[in-house]
């Protein structure tokens, strides 16, 4: 959270030379040690470490508001305890195999997208005490914390080590890594207030939520089920299988809420000038 105050000493190159170098070891590790990408430990410490860094960055940014004590607690706590127990209750299913081809008869993983995406930005969306967090917190941390979006690159690597489609994850892997790459860069470049960072920031915005549409269409397309048209001599398994199925059925609905809460931020700052540009 520190990344606005030093803004001025990391430039938008740097951030992303740290970033594509970090993503660059892990994914070579992730190639070169199969033992490391059959254990999906990587899947695992990203999506727990990625929880708590929300929480607490929802901490930091309250703090940052005039709401006092006993306020500032009750809203952080109105959204850990659901954002928890719908972590929980996803990774429950993912654990249990109910993602699996034919493990139930209803297109789970579509609804498990859909349903609580949609509520949860219904919700925060009309909340009173959510606008004045946004307002409060620096618009370039939601930004820079979907760095973790290059942990798709582990769709490429499956698909490198013949176990996923090209058509899904060349196209879903790629976009992702391209977002999570571009997140730090963005945000510094964001935190410095230059012209067009803001338009900039709205792009970036913009074309996660493309690259999160495209991989959940190609997902549905290409695994076992009604809905599949694609890769049918070579179905996609891995978006059903623990834990990687952790990532369409909790972390993408997760980014789409971040996606959402930082378009409203910036609407709410940047006015008529990026809504013509959105």
């Amino acid at each position: 959270m520190a990344l606005n105050t030093t803004a001025t000493s990391i430039t938008p190159t740097l951030a992303f030379a740290g970033s594509a170098v970090a993503t660059g070891l892990w994914f070579a590790a992730l190639v070169t040690i199969p033992e490391l990408q059959r254990s999906d430990l990587s899947v695992i410490v990203a999506r727990i470490a990625v929880h708590l860094i929300v929480l607490g960055g929802t901490w930091a940014g309250l703090s940052r508001t005039s709401l006092t004590a006993s306020e500032r607690t009750w809203t952080w706590l109105a959204i850990a305890v659901p954002l928890t127990l719908w972590h929980g209750a996803a990774w429950i299913i993912v654990a249990d195999g109910l993602l699996l081809p034919g493990a139930v008869s209803i297109p789970l993983l579509p609804l498990m997208i859909v349903v609580p995406t949609a509520i949860v930005i219904t919700l925060l969306s009309r909340s009173e005490r959510i606008g004045v967090l946004l307002d409060a917190m620096p618009a370039n941390w939601l930004i820079g914390l979907q760095a973790y979006r290059v942990i798709g690159g582990v769709f490429l690597a499956n698909w490198l080590a013949g176990t996923t489609p090209g058509v899904f994850a060349l196209p879903a892997g790629t976009g992702d890594v391209i977002t999570g790459l571009m997140a730090l860069p963005t945000a510094v470049l964001l935190a410095s207030g230059r012209p067009g960072s803001a338009r900039a920031a709205l792009f970036w915005n913009l074309f996660g939520i493309a690259d999160l549409v495209v991989a959940v269409t190609l997902g549905a397309l290409t695994t076992p089920g009604p809905l599949q048209q694609l890769a049918l001599d070579h179905p996609n398994l891995t978006t059903g299988t623990y834990p990687t199925a952790i990532i369409p059925a909790f972390t993408v609905p997760t980014s789409l809420v971040l996606h959402a809460l930082s378009l409203r931020q910036l609407l709410r700052r940047t006015g008529p000038v990026a809504r013509a540009a959105a």
